[in-house]
């Protein structure tokens, strides 16, 4: 994401890279009250990444601008540290060394995302496919999988083409539906045969709010009365582009059900943003309104994949200005997932707020008289990104709801993690113990979930790589490796990265 990870023996660390210090490894807490064995056989554990947020190479062997490219470009005030993606962490050139420490750590898989333009620079099939785009993916997968990593493989991770944007203004046309299934048809062909679970899109619900409600990331579209945008229409952008993105995601399960599962026997979902809501008082208007938070905030897609359609509290609040979705859409959408993947971070309190009579955006809609407060109340302890703090309890809830809900579906969590400030020096930066405690705290509560009788099947920290976090630019530091962006991008295992290694091998 949107949008955070471990110690123990003295490790020998890979020749191409450095060392925080070995007295990390020595001096970090290594109680491990449960191991990796204390899951059940075959379940996955791995790190995660996205194109662009890694890559880098933005401009090399024929890569198109995806919408990221223009947004950091045209509003550089709105990233933090008004950097860009155009290195990230060079993972474009270094994957192999990555991988390399991917194997030493023991990671059974790599989550990643394929840029939709590096492969079809104009973004559509009818532009040609770049084939240098399509060797760097076939060479990332061979490399993964000729070191025992499971490839996970998302297709749209917040970087549509910029040629698709300017053309008929991306996702806010229905156009999106047709170009994104050719080029979800292209990669399934491609790498299918290799790639065995399949994300369609990553996280609608923050790309959608974020970008089109708020305007803080890409494309940076709102209203005027919500921030500083140049266009957009935050009540009815936000709704058109999930809409779309849903249809986008039912279309590609579709076609891989009908065309490539049979062959291919791999997997297909979803990957949806959770936070969990608590009432702050525990009457029954703040837990109509924690409910009313879960269902603008997660629902808005997992209700769909699930049932068919938008929860009943969106169509009633916002009325004519949420799309509709056709009889066969609905039908398409109705169960069109293998698995559902869950993102979780943070929960917030949830209060009653009085009738907005304000500008109305997504925002606004939520709220209502019976929603969040602003944005809620965080809950647990501060990290350094504002909004995350450290609630490994809500992971239990939100598996549990998911469970519950959502018929007790196949759950892959792709992303959990915490962010540390990025202008840390380097020591400081790699004794990560806070970063331990949450992995283990977090792992803790999945393992009580499954005991459960929740359907988790696996669990990938976010990020493998410290790396560019969207409007925090390089200040938040994700990953259990640090990178050092002045030095060559060289890698320093965190001590985060020696505890995973270690209760992996238990």
């Amino acid at each position: 994401m949107a949008t955070f990870f471990l110690l123990v023996v003295v490790l020998v660390p890979l020749a191409s890279f450095a060392t925080c210090s070995t007295a990390i490894g020595e001096n970090a807490n290594n109680t491990l009250p449960f191991t990796r064995s204390s899951f059940p056989p075959g379940f996955i554990f791995g790190a995660g990444s996205a194109a662009y947020q890694s890559e880098g190479a933005a401009n090399v062997d024929g890569r198109g601008p995806s919408i990221w490219d223009t947004y950091v470009k045209a509003y550089p005030e709105k990233i933090s540290d008004h950097s860009t993606g155009d290195e990230a962490d060079d993972f474009y050139h270094l994957y192999k060394e990555d991988i390399k420490l991917m194997k030493e750590i023991g990671l059974d898989s790599f989550r990643f995302s394929i840029s939709w333009s590096r492969i079809l620079p104009k973004g559509k099939l009818s532009g040609g496919v770049n084939q240098l785009g399509v060797k760097f993916y076939n060479d990332l997968i061979d490399n993964l999988i000729a070191n025992g990593i499971k490839p996970f493989a998302t297709l749209l991770h917040f970087d549509p083409p910029q040629a698709l944007e300017d053309e008929y203004g991306g996702l806010l046309s229905q156009n999106i539906v047709n170009d994104y299934l050719d080029y979800a048809n292209l990669c399934f062909n491609t790498f299918g045969d290799r790639v065995k679970l399949w994300a369609t899109v990553n996280e609608p619900n923050i790309f959608s709010m974020n970008g089109y409600s708020k305007g803080e990331l890409a494309p940076g579209r709102c209203s005027s009365y919500v921030g500083n945008c140049t266009a957009g229409n935050s009540a009815t952008e936000p709704y058109l582009v999930v809409h779309h993105l849903l249809l986008c995601h039912a279309s590609a399960v579709k076609l891989y059900n009908q065309k490539y599962k049979g062959s291919q026997k791999g997997e297909i979902g979803i990957t949806i943003a959770f936070h969990w809501f608590v009432p702050k008082i525990n009457t029954r208007p703040n837990r109509l309104a924690a409910a009313r938070a879960r269902d603008f905030f997660s629902g808005w897609i997992a209700n769909p994949v699930t049932y068919g359609e938008y929860p009943y509290s969106m169509r009633k609040a916002v009325g004519d200005r949420l799309p509709k979705f056709t009889a066969e859409e609905s039908e398409m959408l109705k169960g069109s997932f293998d698995f559902m993947t869950v993102n979780y971070y943070t929960a917030f309190y949830v209060v009653t707020a009085p009738p907005k009579t304000t500008n109305i955006s997504y925002d606004a809609d939520k709220r209502g008289s019976m929603s969040m407060e602003k944005n809620g109340v965080p809950i647990g302890t501060p990290t350094a990104f504002f909004w995350l703090h450290i609630y490994p309890k809500g992971l239990l809830n939100v598996l549990q709801y998911v469970k519950s809900k959502y018929k007790n579906p196949i759950i892959h969590i792709t992303e959990n993690g915490m962010g540390d400030n990025g202008t840390l020096p380097l020591k400081e930066a790699c004794k990560d113990d806070l970063r331990i405690t949450y992995l283990r705290d977090h792992l803790s509560y999945i393992s009580k979930a499954i005991k459960s009788g929740v359907n988790v099947k696996s669990y990938y920290v976010w990020s493998f790589l410290d790396d560019f976090e969207w409007n925090a630019g390089y200040e938040i530091r994700f990953g259990i490796i640090y990178v050092d962006y002045q030095d060559k991008f060289k890698r320093y295992l965190k001590s985060s990265a020696y505890w995973l290694k270690t209760f992996l091998q238990q």
